[in-house]
């Protein structure tokens, strides 16, 4: 008799970071329920999900979404040399923004966009590039990527068998 649980962490889990969707069916009881909670719980935050093709759409945000994060961290501190800073101020000028700013969304209770507002001057640079980042489409090319990313997984999915208890793969 099978029961199962599917899981898909990602890889801030390595410094106990990270984020898992979870999914149980229905012949998982309550205690099934905890051991895979407390698991999980090691290695970050848990999130249940009530629908096991949702684990395709956790995968497409959490399992690859550090790498989205690096690849935007990348193009700032390409940037930042760009403008005249050398590997070492490009990078601590970068992490350390992504990580304040992280920390800081993390802890405010105004809503990211209002965090965003609040940083945008009227006719300042963060309002210049901010535009230019709309020009570009970026916010679009964004979610059109992590669909992609999602259809991927439900086909990985697919082709492995759910039932037979296949993963997400990031």
């Amino acid at each position: 008799y099978l029961r199962l649980a599917r899981a898909m962490p990602n890889t801030p889990a390595l410094i106990g970071k990270g984020v898992s969707g979870l999914f149980a069916d229905p012949s998982v009881d309550q205690s099934g329920r905890l051991n895979a909670e407390r698991v999980l719980n090691a290695v970050g935050s848990i999130l249940w999900l009530q629908d096991e093709a949702q684990i395709d759409a956790v995968t497409a945000i959490s399992g690859s979404g550090p790498a989205y994060v690096f690849y935007f961290i990348e193009a700032v501190e390409a940037a930042a040399r760009q403008l005249g800073f050398d590997e070492p101020a490009a990078r601590k000028l970068t992490m350390e923004t992504f990580l304040g700013a992280t920390q800081l969304a993390a802890q405010s209770a105004e809503s990211i966009s209002t965090l965003r507002q609040q940083v945008t001057s009227k006719g300042g640079t963060t309002e210049a590039a901010l535009k230019s980042f709309a020009v570009s489409g970026i916010a679009a090319e964004i979610a059109q990527g992590i669909e992609a990313a999602a259809l991927r997984g439900r086909e990985l999915g697919d082709s492995l068998g759910r039932d037979a208890g296949a993963s997400g793969h990031a």
